[in-house]
C-alpha cells in the first residue's frame, strides 16, 4: 500500500477515534442508546453465530493474531538487519505508521463491538440504587452475613453430598440462572448462551486470569483448570460482561444477583465465597485484626476449599505474571476504573443493595 494512501486510512481511522471519544462521555447517551438498544440485539447476534460452535473461535483468533504479530516483529528485525534497499529511519517509519492503524482499527472495532459500556451509566443506575462511602460498621455487617452465607450454603452442599457438575452442566445451570433472574430485572435477558471453556486455561493459571470475555466473538470463556468451586462464579461473571456490563465491579455484583436467582446451592456458595473474600479484604485494609476474626469463623470447610485455592494460586505463581497484572491494571485504568482494586469495588454495590432489599 501507497504510503500516501496508509496516511489517508491513518487520519480517518483517528477522526472514528476521537468521535468514539467524544461519544463515550455523554454516559446518559451510552447508557439508553447504545448499552440499551444496539448492544442487546448486536451482541445477541454474534452469540447466535458462534455460540453453538463447541471450542472457543475467539481463542483461535488470539492464536493466529498472536503468531501473525511474532512473525511481523521477526520479518521487520530481517529486514532491517539485512535489506539494505531501505534506509532503517524510512522502514520505521513506515512499520510505525502500520502500526498506529492497526492500533485504532483494533480501538474502533473493540469500542463498537462492546468498549463503550465502559462509559454506561451502569446496574447502580438501573436499579435505582444509590452508592455511598460506606463505614466500618456497614463492612463489618456485611462480612457478618456474608460469612452466615457462606457457611450455610457450604453446609447444605455437605449434607446433600452433591459433586461437582460437569464443565457443560455447570454453563447450563449459569443459563438457566440468568433466565430466572430475567423475571425479576428485564435488562438481564440473556438470549443465544455462549459460555465455553478456555483453550488456554493452563497459560491462564501462569498468567493469573480466572475467565475472560471476548469482544470480537461475544464468547465468554472460563478458565476450568481453576478449583471446581470457584467456575460457577467467574462464569456467572463472564456472562455479566456478555450483557454489557463492562466494569468489573459491576459484572461481579450481576453475576451475583443472577447466581442468588438460582435454586443452585453450588453457584450461591461460588458466589458467596468470592464475595465474602473481596469484603473481607477491604475490612482488613481498615482493620485487619476484625476481618482475621471473620475468617477464623468461616467452617472448616470453606477453609479447606480456601487453602486449595490458595494453593492453587501459590503452585502457578511466575515471574510474568505481575507483568501481565500491571498491564490488565493500567487497561482498567484507562476504561474509567480503579485498576485491579475495580474487583473489590463490588463491596459497595453488595451495601447498597443490602440497604435496598434487606438480604443477600
Amino acid at each position: 500500500m501507497k504510503p500516501s494512501k496508509k496516511y489517508s486510512i491513518a487520519f480517518i481511522l483517528s477522526l472514528f477515534c476521537i468521535g468514539i471519544h467524544f461519544y463515550s462521555t455523554n454516559h446518559i447517551k451510552v447508557e439508553n442508546v447504545y448499552s440499551e438498544r444496539f448492544f442487546p440485539p448486536f451482541s445477541s447476534i454474534l452469540r447466535w453465530g458462534l455460540g453453538s460452535i463447541p471450542f472457543s473461535t475467539g481463542d483461535i483468533l488470539y492464536g493466529f493474531f498472536l503468531c501473525w504479530l511474532i512473525v511481523g516483529v521477526v520479518s521487520f528485525i530481517k529486514k532491517m538487519i539485512f535489506d539494505k534497499s531501505i534506509s532503517i529511519k524510512e522502514y520505521s517509519k513506515e512499520a510505525m505508521l502500520s502500526f498506529y492503524v492497526l492500533c485504532t482499527a483494533i480501538y474502533i472495532v473493540f469500542n463498537i463491538f462492546w468498549g463503550i459500556n465502559y462509559n454506561r451509566k451502569g446496574i447502580a443506575w438501573q436499579l435505582n440504587m444509590p452508592i455511598e462511602k460506606y463505614k466500618k460498621e456497614e463492612l463489618e455487617a456485611l462480612n457478618s452475613l456474608l460469612l452466615m452465607k457462606v457457611n450455610a450454603a457450604k453446609k447444605v452442599l455437605k449434607d446433600k453430598g452433591e459433586g461437582y457438575s460437569s464443565t457443560q452442566q455447570l454453563f447450563t445451570k449459569v443459563t438457566i440462572a440468568y433466565d430466572t433472574a430475567f423475571k425479576q430485572y428485564s435488562f438481564l435477558h440473556y438470549h443465544h448462551a455462549s459460555i465455553k471453556s478456555s483453550m488456554w486455561g493452563w497459560w491462564g493459571n501462569y498468567l493469573g486470569f480466572s475467565g475472560y470475555y471476548n469482544p470480537f466473538t461475544g464468547e465468554a470463556q472460563v478458565n476450568t483448570c481453576m478449583p471446581k468451586f470457584l467456575q460457577p462464579f467467574i462464569a456467572c461473571h463472564e456472562v455479566a460482561h456478555q450483557l454489557g456490563y463492562a466494569k468489573e465491579n459491576e459484572a461481579n455484583f450481576v453475576g451475583f444477583i443472577a447466581a442468588i436467582s438460582s435454586k443452585d446451592t453450588l453457584l450461591h456458595y461460588s458466589s458467596y465465597l468470592d464475595l465474602f473474600m473481596y469484603a473481607n479484604r477491604n475490612l482488613y485494609y481498615v482493620d485487619s485484626v476484625t476481618a482475621k476474626k471473620y475468617r477464623e469463623v468461616l467452617s472448616v470447610d470453606v477453609q479447606t476449599d480456601i487453602a486449595e485455592w490458595s494453593k492453587f494460586n501459590s503452585v502457578h505463581q511466575n515471574p510474568i505474571e505481575p507483568i501481565i497484572t500491571w498491564v490488565y491494571d493500567k487497561y482498567l485504568k484507562g476504561n474509567e476504573q480503579q485498576g485491579m482494586m475495580s474487583y473489590n469495588q463490588v463491596t459497595a454495590l453488595l451495601i447498597a443493595y443490602y440497604k435496598k432489599k434487606g438480604d443477600l
